[in-house]
């Protein structure tokens, strides 16, 4: 799952890929009572974004990457 976030006063998003589900990140952002938003990527790493600064959040599905050449 590809995760995009947008911050406020910054002009480049974050983005990174994650194992969790696109409804258990929505839950997460919504639900939490934390000013501190903590997401883990694909690879164990973890991202803090400040709540107050989140512009917004994109969830989009993993691409999968072509190799090889298209006629």
């Amino acid at each position: 799952m590809e995760i995009r976030i947008g911050i406020v006063h910054s002009p480049r998003e974050l983005t990174f890929e994650t194992d969790v589900a696109a409804a258990e990140i929505e839950k997460l952002v919504s639900e939490s009572a934390s000013p501190v938003v903590r997401f883990t990527d694909d690879k164990g790493r973890v991202i803090l974004v400040n709540r107050e600064l989140l512009a917004y959040i994109e969830i989009g599905e993993e691409t999968q990457r072509r190799v090889g050449f298209v006629a």
